[in-house]
């Protein structure tokens, strides 16, 4: 067999079902808005992000997945118009909210999910997804970024596969599989034509933040599910003898993945 042969759109859904991983409802993400609202924009992973995009001839830009405006606020005082695209009705009001507190007016949002209806989406100059591409057909997702942007798309996903250290899944006694890392996607992006341009992000660990242990296993539990009783009594053991470093992990490293639009 040879690469050509290998359909990696398929083997990515086929890696997807492994993991069993339960997508956040929408409603989990509208109670993360408030929260999230109040640092997009001082993330070291935003300026990293917003860094390494090329806005040369843009305009407008569309925003997949924006969360509370974590990219697209970042760049919207340099664009005549801002689309905003989430799931999350919350997440939307959030950047609704912020666009109004800094003037910018240019900024719109759209209720849309990755598989719904996207003929009302507009063609932007620029088309972003950070860290929403976990989705259930990534061909078809590159696909509708592709085919949204004028000039150029960029993005991230996750490197290595876990959102958690896995010695911290050991501690609660749980092995979780990985999710479907960034390579299946440059190799798609490559069946489609297209030749990306490959970087990587390294963003802190979630869990580094955390105020105390009820909130660590508050964070551990969002990513890996709810925490039985004795999940918790043995996190909290593993927790107690933990130094600072152990507690939060590893950073969490993202690919950055980014193209010139190509017809396909």
């Amino acid at each position: 067999m040879t690469i050509e042969a290998i359909d990696f759109g398929r083997l990515y859904r086929d890696h997807l079902a492994i993991a069993a991983r339960t997508r956040k409802t929408a409603s989990a993400w509208d109670s993360r808005a408030a929260g999230m609202a109040a640092k997009a924009l001082r993330s070291d992973y935003t300026r990293d992000f917003v860094a390494r995009m090329d806005l040369t001839g843009a305009e407008s830009l569309l925003d997949v997945g924006c969360g509370p405006g974590t990219i697209a606020l970042a760049v919207a005082p340099r664009l005549r118009r801002v689309v905003g695209l989430d799931y999350s009705a919350a997440m939307l009001e959030a950047l609704r909210a912020q666009a109004a507190a800094q003037g910018l007016a240019h900024v719109e949002t759209l209720h849309r999910a990755w598989e719904d209806d996207w003929s009302d989406v507009p063609v932007c100059d620029i088309a972003v997804a950070s860290r929403a591409t976990l989705v259930d057909d990534i061909a078809a997702a590159l696909a509708r970024l592709n085919a949204r942007a004028r000039l150029r798309v960029y993005l991230t996903h996750p490197v290595g596969g876990h959102f958690i250290d896995p010695a911290i899944q050991h501690a609660v006694g749980r092995s979780v599989p990985t999710v479907p890392d960034y390579i299946y996607l440059v190799n798609i992006l490559h069946r489609m034509g297209i030749h990306p341009c490959l970087s990587y992000l390294a963003q802190e660990s979630r869990l580094a933040g955390a105020q105390d242990f009820d909130d660590y296993a508050r964070r551990v539990a969002w990513s890996l599910g709810e925490l039985s009783v004795a999940e918790t009594t043995r996190l909290c053991a593993w927790y107690e003898q933990a130094t600072p470093a152990e507690r939060a992990g590893p950073p969490m490293r993202w690919a950055f993945i980014s193209w010139e639009k190509t017809p396909c």
